[in-house]
Formats: structure tokens, C-alpha cells, sequence
């Protein structure tokens, strides 16, 4: 199957080798197609006009959001549309958090965690006067231990929130065995789950994973920018608060107060991001179409043959579809330039996860991200910038 035939970007660029899809995926012409109908067909506002295309851009919106829930195996109605990972993440500390922990209570959180998942509640914590708490690395791997988690949690414990996938060393956390034993310790404890690097290499089923909430952003999974979700328990998300309040999240309003929209149209004030809601429909339709056997298929090929060319031209992290590249001599900055000279696309700096990097002994790195569009051809051409980049800084005895 010629994949890379499904996205434009390709036909420009006939020898780019994009492997910096842990920062943003390429868009595929399906996806672009759809959102191109709504802008020139039917460009109206949703849930108010009673007229012809309105309709049409309601129906269509909310035929996403079905398509979203059944994507991750959720209800509907349990599908919060947001502008992407981090303004879910934030809506859970200030719609959720903010409102039911107090001072003293205690936060879990990774040393692998994206400043996504870790910066708001580190401003939470100061505003309200609570404790954060870190479960460490063992390698490139969580300290799962139960003598670990048992030191960590305890009644206190009243959040805990978690990487699915590592977007620096692309480690896939068990998160359902996590979810089991934190919750055996102290079953009250709520989780948000980081998705982000997942929802576009597995597939995820919200409710078997046991959290309470779960984020991720349409740009990561072959969508646009600007749309993302936040799926939440029915229990966690009729104890959230909306964030936005005005326009659209409203059921009646007079003089004397509000009476809110029913769930999740109350955390959707404004207007939404109407087309990249219905293109990220459109690439939960792609993703289905080409089929999870096929995807992880062709990620495993991909990765296992840059793990059999790296050999001694770096030294090599991470696992699965996610690496970061360690050269001697050479800061990751101007490996990038080079890689870039030769059409190969990477990510150099310390990807909005600087304490893991301080961990690792890290100032920054380069990182390799892998997509279905990706093939031995990408591998080649990044192989061939890494002996350019030995070549101009690596120092023979």
C-alpha cells in the first residue's frame, strides 16, 4: 500500500523524509477535503441557526463527535471537544481540581511527563497549597514497584496523572496496571491520562484503561491543529466546572443567573472549532480504514529497520516508535541542520519535557518519530545524514 500517495504534502516534496510526527502529523487529502466542504458548502455556525446549512454543519460536528467516541470506545456524551491536549489537561486543574482539592492534598505525577501534564498542576499546587509527588524512572521504564507505590500514595493522594506514551523516549506505560495499583492504595484517587502520543499508533479504549479522564489532540493523529478531546467519567465530568462560560454553553439566562447546557455542551462555550472538529472526524475515518494490523505493521517494519542501520553511527534511546538520537561531539541543534540539508525532518531540543531530560543527563536531544507514512526510504536518508553529521564532528583518534 502506497500511503505516502494519500497525503499532498508528498507530491511538493517528493524526497522528504518527515520524522518529527511526536511534534505534529502530516495531514492526509481526506482530512483536508472534509474541511475544505465545510468552509466553501456549508460555513455556518452550529447549534442555532434554523436554516439549511447550519443544520448541515451541526449534523456534521456532532457526527464527529460520534466518531470520536466509538474511536476510543466512549459514549458521545462523554466527549468534550477542546483546542487540543494541554486545554484539556488545563480544564481538568481548573474544572475539576481546582474545585475539589484542598490544601495539603497530594498530586502523582511521572518523571517522563510533558510539561502539558506537569506545568498545571505545578500552578495548581502553588495557588492552592498542595503537594507534588513523582513516580521515577527506572532506565526508560516507570518504577512500578509496589514498595514504590506504597511510599508514594497514600490517603493524601487525591490526583494522579500519567503519559501514556513518552513523546522523548516513546515508552508505553502500562496504564491500567498503574491505574489498578494506585487505586488498591487508595480507591479515590482520580487520573488524567496523557494520550497524545498514542490514540495514532494503538488503539484505546478509555474505559478498559480504568482513568478518570483522558486527552489528546487531532494533530497528533493524522487531523488538524486547534481541535482536541477530553473524554471523562460521567461521575468526574458532572463534578467539573466549566472554564468558559458565555455563548453556546448555556441553557437559559436571566438577570438573576444561568442554568448550564447539559454535558459536554457546557464546556464548549463559544464557537468551537467547527471544521478541524469535522476533519478530525475525517481522520478517525482514516485511521480506520487503513486498519490497526496495518498501521502497527508497518511502524514495527520501519523501527526495526532503523534499529538494524543505526548500528555504531549514535547511540540509540527510546523504544518503539520514538527515539532520541545521542552524538558525540555534535549538539542536537546542528544535527537537525544537517539532517535538514539532506530532506530529513527531526525534532532537536528538549520536546516541552525538561525535567526528563535533566534526568536522562540530557541537555537536549534529537528526536526520531515515526509514522504510517514512514519507510525504509525515510530510514536510509536519515542514516545518510548521520554519517554526514559524523563526518563534519565526530573526531577520529
Amino acid at each position: 500500500m502506497d500511503i505516502k500517495s494519500k497525503f499532498p504534502i508528498f507530491k511538493k516534496y517528493p524526497d522528504l523524509a518527515y520524522l518529527d510526527n511526536g511534534a505534529t502529523t502530516l495531514k492526509p487529502e481526506i482530512v483536508l477535503e472534509k474541511m475544505n466542504e465545510y468552509y466553501r458548502e456549508y460555513s455556518a455556525n452550529i447549534h442555532r441557526g434554523i436554516y439549511g446549512i447550519s443544520e448541515r454543519a451541526t449534523e456534521e460536528y456532532e457526527s464527529a463527535r460520534v466518531k470520536v467516541a466509538r474511536f476510543i470506545g466512549a459514549a458521545p456524551s462523554e466527549i468534550i471537544f477542546t483546542f487540543g491536549t494541554t486545554a484539556s489537561i488545563n480544564l481538568v486543574a481548573s474544572g475539576w481540581a481546582d474545585k475539589n482539592l484542598k490544601r495539603g492534598d497530594e498530586i502523582l505525577v511521572t518523571e517522563m511527563e510533558h510539561h502539558s501534564n506537569l506545568v498545571p498542576w505545578q500552578n495548581l499546587a502553588k495557588k492552592k497549597g498542595l503537594k507534588i509527588k513523582f513516580l521515577p524512572l527506572n532506565g526508560i521504564f516507570l518504577d512500578i514497584s509496589d514498595e514504590v507505590l506504597k511510599n508514594l500514595v497514600n490517603e493524601k493522594t487525591k490526583m494522579m496523572a500519567m503519559v501514556q506514551v513518552s513523546n522523548v523516549l516513546g515508552t508505553v506505560n502500562p496504564v491500567k496496571d498503574i491505574i489498578e495499583k494506585v487505586k488498591k492504595i487508595n480507591p479515590k484517587i482520580v487520573v488524567v491520562v496523557d494520550g497524545a502520543q498514542a490514540v495514532a499508533h494503538m488503539p484505546i479504549k478509555v474505559k478498559d484503561l480504568g482513568a478518570d479522564f483522558y486527552a489528546f489532540s487531532g494533530h497528533k493523529m493524522y487531523g488538524p491543529t486547534g481541535i482536541g478531546v477530553l473524554w471523562g467519567k460521567k461521575e468526574r465530568l458532572e463534578e467539573t466546572e466549566p472554564v468558559n462560560f458565555g455563548g453556546g454553553m448555556i441553557e437559559e439566562v436571566t438577570e438573576e443567573g444561568f442554568r448550564m447546557a447539559s454535558i459536554p455542551f457546557r464546556f464548549e462555550g463559544g464557537t468551537p472549532p467547527i471544521g478541524e472538529a469535522i476533519g478530525l472526524g475525517e481522520a478517525v475515518d482514516f485511521i480506520e480504514e487503513l486498519g490497526w494490523k496495518d498501521i502497527m505493521e508497518q511502524e514495527i517494519n520501519t523501527y526495526k529497520y532503523l534499529e538494524e542501520k543505526i548500528g555504531g553511527l549514535a547511540e540509540m534511546m527510546g523504544e518503539g516508535t520514538i527515539k532520541i538520537l545521542v552524538m558525540k561531539g555534535a549538539h542536537p541543534h546542528d544535527v537537525a541542520q544537517i539532517l535538514d540539508t539532506v530532506g530529513v525532518c527531526v525534532r532537536a531540543g528538549h520536546h516541552c519535557a525538561m525535567p526528563l531530560h535533566q534526568k536522562l543527563g540530557l541537555m537536549a536531544s534529537t528526536r526520531v518519530s515515526l509514522a504510517v507514512y514512514n519507510d525504509k526510504s525515510d530510514v536510509d536518508k536519515l542514516i545518510g545524514g548521520i554519517k554526514k553529521v559524523n563526518k563534519i564532528f565526530v573526531k577520529e583518534d
